[in-house]
């Protein structure tokens, strides 16, 4: 066979070239967010606006569980109030008003996704962005709590991403899911946000660092909880 046309290999290196570069701009931008600094830059930078774009992506899109909702949130509720020389870079009530809607809306497309594509992604392989083992840990979430998990899965990182899509693809009413995500939201939103304002006022505002490990731990607990509760269910089971 011959070489292929030049502007074939052209496009092939194209191609190529912006890929890595997305690679290593999401790469980066992944470092960025994970770190108290980074966060806080974010946050300064983009304004209300980017924080929107972060919590709608991490709720609504499947490939946004990676984002760092809870972070986000104290971190922007510490902002919101001025210390020392910092200035508040919001208005608390501003920002829980604009990050609630964000989140609902972002619930709300998770779950019209799951609705229409639900049974299509039970046979995708998994790849970077798609497990899964996460998608039937958040059905097995949902049948265990039934609505109520819409709520709970606010505040368990991974689950807030995947439950919403669970609810559509069991088929739950639509508007009985907006009254739970809508619940949901507007205490997952507030109650983080108005902590972090609270902590923004005191000495742990200079140590933000370690107030977004704390954070990042306790978020962390359900997921651990019900781990170890699943381990020695199934070992109870093998013994008997």
């Amino acid at each position: 066979m011959g070489k292929p046309p030049p502007f074939k290999g052209d496009c092939q290196s194209a191609a190529s070239v912006l890929l890595h570069g997305m690679e290593s701009w999401l790469s980066t931008f992944w470092s960025h967010l994970h770190t108290a600094e980074g966060l806080r830059q974010t946050i300064e930078v983009g304004g209300i606006s980017l924080m929107c774009l972060i919590i709608f992506a991490e709720t609504g899109l499947l490939a946004g569980f990676f984002l760092p909702g809870d972070s986000l949130l104290v971190t922007a509720g510490v902002l919101s109030v001025a210390n020392g020389d910092r200035p508040a870079y919001f208005s608390p009530w501003e920002l829980t008003a604009a990050l609630t809607v964000a989140s609902i809306i972002g619930d709300q497309t998770g779950y019209w996704l799951g609705r229409k594509y639900g049974h299509a992604m039970e046979a995708k392989p998994d790849s970077w962005w798609y497990k899964r083992r996460h998608l039937q840990a958040a059905r097995d979430y949902f049948a265990e709590k039934g609505p109520l998990a819409i709520v709970l899965a606010r505040f368990v990182p991974l689950m807030r991403t995947f439950v919403p899509f669970a609810a559509g693809m069991g088929d739950m009413p639509a508007g009985r899911f907006l009254r739970w995500n809508t619940l949901g939201g507007i205490l997952w939103i507030n109650s983080l946000v108005w902590l972090g304002h609270v902590l923004g006022g005191t000495p742990l505002a200079d140590q933000l660092h370690k107030v977004i490990l704390i954070v990042v731990v306790v978020s962390f607990l359900p997921i651990v909880w019900t781990a170890a509760k699943r381990l020695l269910t199934s070992r109870r089971e093998t013994k008997t």
